[in-house]
């Protein structure tokens, strides 16, 4: 029987069950938050099958640690797995008819694109699209969130229903990494309804987040200030104003972070880190955004931090 709690969170955003299009850190752990904190039946997808197995690994990782310091039991940490499944193509996807989908792709425009054409084409009506995007125009995305001609959701559509194709988008960027990080960042496109933005801030809310809103400008909130803190502790290195580890000892203890800016920006990821810049610099215009010469030295060598083994620091 579901608790009075959960009941309530559920009445406040109606989602039933959930979807995370992306098993990377990022994607991993929305569907961890949304099956073991929310307690919904969520679905990952993937295409490589090996990323989907690593999320199944974080999953027992972090339950086991959970039920080790005795935060939840054994029969919960069961319960949870149970409502965690995996798919390694759309289609699976589609068949388990999720009431939101979480896009956690990497930061590139024309890749979310043709991911929510597709999405748009094969999946209900009702179905809320909710994108990672950590800097990219979620107004540019919805747009891109209308069934195909000729599809099967185009042909069953109504014009009015293609119209409003693009108003269940929605920005619900989550920090890395999601289990532990307290907030979410939602982002209103032109498009997007006002119902579809509360009901993504309860579903983020009874994921056990905080939530802050921004409009729908480049770099939303977190980013428009986090980027030039780390393109800034990267021009140091670049311009030999110290070494690596001064520059992080210096942001540990001179600004009391829990880490150095280079160690974060390996932890993001730097592939991320200068996608996320060129959108910046590009939109705005603003040189405060430039990438480092070095940064893009770095991800062209495929050293992009903790997930390749190698960035700024050697893993």
């Amino acid at each position: 029987m579901l608790s009075r709690a959960y009941s309530a969170a559920v009445s406040a955003h109606g989602i039933k069950r959930a979807a995370v299009v992306g098993a990377g850190q990022l994607g991993q752990g929305i569907a961890y938050v949304s099956a073991r904190v929310a307690g919904v039946d969520t679905i990952l997808y993937d295409s490589s099958e090996k990323q989907l197995a690593k999320g199944f690994a974080l999953f027992d990782k972090l339950l086991s640690k959970e039920v080790a310091k005795g935060k939840t039991t054994d029969e919960e940490a069961t319960a949870t797995l149970a409502r965690l499944r995996t798919v390694s193509t759309l289609a699976q996807l589609t068949d388990h008819d999720p009431d939101i989908v979480f896009e956690a792709i990497p930061e590139q425009v024309e890749l979310k694109q043709a991911l929510f054409g597709t999405l748009a084409s094969t999946l209900s009506a009702r179905t809320i699209l909710a994108s990672n995007t950590s800097s990219i125009s979620l107004t540019t995305l919805a747009a891109a969130a209308v069934p195909a001609p000729g599809s099967l959701v185009e042909r069953a559509s109504s014009p009015e229903d293609i119209l409003a194709s693009s108003s269940r988008v929605v920005g619900c960027h989550w920090m890395n990494p999601v289990p532990v990080m307290r907030l979410v960042e939602l982002i209103s496109a032109l498009q997007t309804t006002p119902d579809v933005m509360s009901r993504t801030k309860a579903f983020a809310e009874a994921c056990g987040k905080e939530t802050t809103v921004s409009k729908d400008t480049p770099g939303f909130i977190a980013n428009r200030i986090l980027i030039p803190y780390i393109n800034e502790a990267v021009f140091c290195l670049e311009e030999g104003v110290a070494s690596k580890e001064d520059i992080d000892k210096t942001s540990l203890l001179a600004f009391n972070q829990p880490l150095g800016c280079l160690q974060l920006a390996d932890m993001i990821g730097l592939d991320t880190v200068l996608a996320i810049g060129e959108v910046l610099h590009r939109e705005t215009g603003d040189s405060k955004y430039r990438p480092p010469v070095l940064l893009r030295r770095k991800v062209a060598a495929g050293h992009l931090g903790r997930k390749s083994g190698q960035g700024f620091y050697v893993y």
